[in-house]
């Protein structure tokens, strides 16, 4: 079953007397940008904070779509259109504009409605990091047993989970969505459209402490998830973090432990890394005791394991399947390897930054053979403890590395409390801008340096690692 342009117009609230008039076709897919426009897709005009989507309607039209929601009709756009608070007198041609009184409003209504004549097991996910590993290796386990939907990048916001929901179809057995925040309210809001039976909650740290303002309202933003839960739904839980343990006080469902502890439900101990082979470890459930060995990179993903174990603990899946969806190599998890110049190898972390996450990063350089460097760029929003958390990075870095590079403002805290703590000064370079880096690591890579490259997003650090990577022989 696919969405088609009548279930659009139900969702979006129109007349259900007003679907009869209108074509019954089906929509290849909902989307948003027009550069992805196919033919029998329905383009929806979302403004933004550079260009508006209703300079691209005319554009989505001519590419092939046979319908867009908009708010306005944008000048030259030749199509039928149907406003969603008046009934359509006379059948309804293609293409159709349906305008509306909010698009983005509009969409939510169609995702939750589309949502609505289904009945798949929804798993959420939420955290202040790892939300985007955890969902793939969650649906990596999952898919071992069941039809799984996932989204798709990271489309946890209100924009993403609706669009990922309008691809939902009756075949689709368990939907797993990541969630995020931007500020309080914002995962209720995601919640009362996709209605989860699942929620996983990874950790609540400083991320995105300068829109937040205080840890505690990151937690009340996160703990959405698990109030939102039903009360035969399950709140799947980190033990290992205090903020996190104590979201079981505020759900209504049942609540399913995981850690490094035997307080646990689920928990796993003889943790060894195996350096860039990935990492081994023993599950612990009930009676059950799995070793397992992931492909995976870094300590930090045994908790990441543990959450999609949990997840197909709860689903009532056995231990075979569950192993068999972890070691799934084709999860795209964050962290890549890559060949670099001097026949060095690059850790290409780049897609975004906390201190806990560039501390992981750096926990796992220093389980690896060869000299250590480590590029590591401004890690934003972290409001009051932007400072701090630079610093603990800096500490940790002076343990670890060899060569260290720091790019940006903020990140010169980085290299100022590295050198603070003991790393010497001639070793550290901090920088202004990307090219200066590229520039300084050319400098310094020897044969058999592994290289971290991590920074938040905006740094674009990506130009790093497209600079220092190998060429490719042709």
């Amino acid at each position: 079953m696919t969405i088609t342009l009548r279930h659009m117009w139900l969702g979006i609230g129109g007349d259900p007397r007003g679907a009869l008039r209108l074509p019954d076709v089906s929509l290849r897919e909902v989307i948003i940008d027009s550069r992805q426009t196919k033919a029998g897709t329905c383009f929806i005009a979302l403004p933004g904070e550079q260009r508006d989507g209703h300079e691209f309607v005319a554009d989505a039209l001519a590419r092939g779509a046979v319908a867009a929601l908009v708010t306005r009709v944008p000048d030259g756009v030749e199509a039928t259109v149907v406003d969603v608070a008046q009934y359509p007198r006379e059948p309804v041609g293609l293409p159709v504009v349906f305008r509306v009184p909010d698009t983005l409003a509009a969409l939510q209504r169609a995702a939750a409605y589309w949502r609505s004549l289904f009945s798949p097991r929804v798993v959420g996910i939420t955290g202040s990091v790892g939300k985007t590993s955890t969902k793939e290796m969650t649906a990596a386990v999952l898919r071992q047993r069941f039809n799984v939907l996932w989204s798709r990048a990271s489309y946890n916001n209100e924009i993403g989970l609706p669009l990922t929901l309008l691809h939902l179809d009756e075949e689709h057995e368990a939907l797993v969505l990541e969630m995020g925040a931007y500020v309080p309210g914002d995962i209720q809001a995601l919640c009362e459209i996709a209605h989860p039976h699942v929620g996983v909650i990874t950790m609540v740290g400083v991320s995105h402490l300068e829109r937040m303002g205080t840890v505690e309202r990151i937690w009340e933003a996160k703990s959405e998830l698990v109030r939102a839960l039903p009360e035969n739904g399950v709140a799947v839980l980190n033990w290992d973090d205090e903020q996190v343990r104590r979201m079981a006080e505020v759900t209504r469902a049942q609540v399913f432990t995981y850690g490094l502890t035997p307080e646990a439900d689920l928990w796993a101990d003889d943790v060894e890394s195996l350096g860039l082979e990935g990492v081994r470890f023993t599950f612990h459930y009930g009676r059950d005791v799995i070793p397992v060995r992931l492909p995976w990179l870094g300590q930090h993903n045994v908790h990441t394991a543990l959450r999609a174990a949990a997840v197909g603990l709860v689903f009532d899946m056995e231990w075979e399947a569950i192993v068999a969806g972890l070691q799934d190599t084709d999860v795209q998890l964050r962290i890549i390897v890559v060949p670099g110049i001097r026949d060095t190898k690059i850790i290409d972390d780049t897609y975004n930054a906390s201190p806990t996450s560039v501390i992981a990063a750096l926990n796992l350089l220093a389980d690896l053979d060869g000299r250590r460097v480590a590029i590591l760029g401004d890690m934003l929003e972290l409001g009051s403890y932007e400072e701090v958390g630079h610093r603990k990075v800096g500490a940790r870095a002076a343990e670890v590395l060899q060569r260290l590079i720091t790019v940006g403002p903020r990140a010169r805290w980085i290299a100022e409390e590295a050198v603070a703590t003991g790393m010497n000064p001639d070793h550290v370079a901090a920088v202004d801008t990307v090219e200066e880096a590229i520039k300084q690591a050319e400098a310094w890579l020897e044969p058999g340096d592994v290289v971290l490259v991590k920074a938040s997003r905006a740094m674009a650090l990506e130009r790093v690692v497209d600079a220092l990577r190998a060429p490719v022989e042709a």
